[in-house]
């Protein structure tokens, strides 16, 4: 156990070997789960600094901005780190749907043993 990672009031980042960090976002409102990202050192940056999120796409290898282009940004309320810090959730106010698909959280399919089902 690392005992200062573990209990201890230093940010020690454990990012994983490709220098990310998993964020669940939730609704700050209701603890709604939105979505789940990626974030390098500079999305965690960019992210404390403007307070609206940002993330590292692992797809297109760039980091962008929730909102950029549909102008749904998503402005954080709080970020809390878990106990070994390779995670995050961020409690955030949507200005707007979350998903891509223009639903409000991109958790919107419940998985059955006959498929998927909406939530």
């Amino acid at each position: 156990m690392d005992k200062e990672r573990e209990s201890g009031s230093k940010f020690m980042p454990k990012y994983n070997r490709d220098g990310l960090l998993a964020a669940i976002i939730v609704d700050a409102d209701d603890a709604a789960v939105l979505m789940l990202g990626y974030m390098n050192d500079e999305a965690l940056r960019l992210t404390q600094e403007s307070g609206t999120v940002y993330f590292y796409s692992r797809s297109r290898q760039k980091l962008w901005q929730k909102g950029e282009t549909s102008g749904h940004f998503l402005h954080v309320e709080e970020i809390q780190v878990d106990c070994d810090q390779d995670a995050l959730l961020v409690r955030a106010r949507p200005a707007g749907p979350t998903c891509h698909t223009g639903r409000r959280s991109c958790f919107y399919r419940r998985l059955t043993l006959d498929g998927l089902e909406p939530a």
